[in-house]
């Protein structure tokens, strides 16, 4: 999630089990410790591969958090013992401050490593987009409350609400989730379509509209936009996946770690003779995705080589915003799924960036 929202949701927490002895400071030691985990954007990486596949990587793990609680209650405690509230009350608060961030950023599409070092393929529970002002808006009416007024009676109960309120979205999102993908699959299946795996993500900055991916075993994807107030089928557009284009390429490391972060669900496509992988997870629709990636070339000979992982742009991006945002209450005309993705075989004219140094 955005860094907003973890501030906001660890100041509530914190100040929610801390606030009647240390006031606003819980508010404010809550949003710092939020922050923590995020700290790892600020590492250099060698390629913009790794530095996906690092993000979310070990300050986010639950034992690195684990252990960091533990030695920041200690030494807070020795520091300044209390007779309000136990070490293992502090412990708690500290924990649960830190490891709700890992587990807020599971709930979206990108993929959070919850147990490295251990890597397992990493959680994309995706039921909530990165910024959703709805899930947003409580727990930061929550702080401003407890920033002005301090840890009051009321203060502490806006607190409470928030923390009641944002349960219950993370409950509801799920639910949508589980609708929304039932709905595309009863609609596949009644066309006869035969469906091996699904992966489904909300379109930007609510739960109200749904990106949902069909893998079928001919090697296609059907890409599907529903949403909770439709009353017409899903509209759909079938793609290739192309898997078969990397199976003879050299072992390339870039697209061992693209394919492990994402499970599975990567496009390739060849753009001016360069093998592009496309993350399906990310992104608004279909053509319009997030992380694109060249990772190999094609020589005068037509022979494959890796080359240094580059991000690839494409000029598009997010300037179909506002279309699909109101697609949320507005089913006609549908989304111009073919349209944008022809913009899969665009070459962005160089928008391929050097590797990061």
């Amino acid at each position: 999630m955005d860094s907003l929202t973890h501030i906001a949701l660890g100041a509530t927490i914190a100040g929610t089990m801390l606030g009647r002895a240390h006031g606003r400071k819980a508010y404010i030691a809550g949003a710092i410790l939020a922050t923590l985990p995020d700290l790892d954007v600020f590492i250099r990486h060698s390629d913009p591969v790794t530095a996906m596949v690092s993000h979310r990587g070990f300050s986010h793990s639950l034992l690195t958090l684990t252990v960091l609680a533990a030695l920041l209650a200690w030494l807070f405690h020795r520091w300044r013992p209390s007779t309000l509230y136990s070490g293992a009350w502090l412990f708690a608060t500290i924990w649960i401050t830190l490891a709700t961030h890992p587990l807020l950023d599971a709930f979206t599409s990108y993929g959070t490593q919850l147990f490295w070092p251990w890597r397992p393929i990493p959680a994309d529970w995706s039921s909530l987009f990165i910024i959703d002002p709805l899930f947003t808006l409580p727990p930061l009416a929550a702080l401003v409350a407890g920033l002005v007024a301090g840890a009051t009676p009321r203060s502490l109960r806006i607190a409470h609400w928030a923390l009641i309120l944002c349960v219950a979205y993370l409950a509801l999102s799920v639910v949508a989730k589980i609708a929304m993908e039932h709905r595309v699959r009863d609609q596949l299946q009644r066309q006869g379509v035969t469906i091996e795996n699904m992966f489904s993500t909300p379109e930007p900055f609510s739960i109200l509209l749904w990106r949902v991916l069909a893998r079928t075993p001919d090697d296609h994807v059907i890409e599907a936009i529903t949403g909770v107030f439709d009353t017409r089928p899903a509209e759909t557009l079938r793609q290739p996946l192309n898997t078969a284009l990397p199976r003879n390429l050299p072992d390339i490391p870039a697209l061992d770690a693209l394919r492990w972060q994402t499970g599975g669900w990567l496009r390739y496509d060849v753009v001016d003779d360069q093998l592009i992988a496309t993350d399906l997870r990310m992104g608004l629709a279909a053509g319009l995705y997030s992380f694109r990636f060249s990772v190999a070339q094609r020589n005068s000979q037509g022979h494959w080589h890796a080359t240094p992982p580059m991000r690839w742009r494409s000029s598009h991006g997010w300037a179909s915003l506002p279309v699909v945002l109101r697609r949320i209450w507005r089913e006609a005309p549908p989304l111009p799924l073919a349209r944008w993705a022809k913009w899969m075989q665009d070459d962005p004219s160089g928008s391929a960036t050097q590797p990061l140094k």
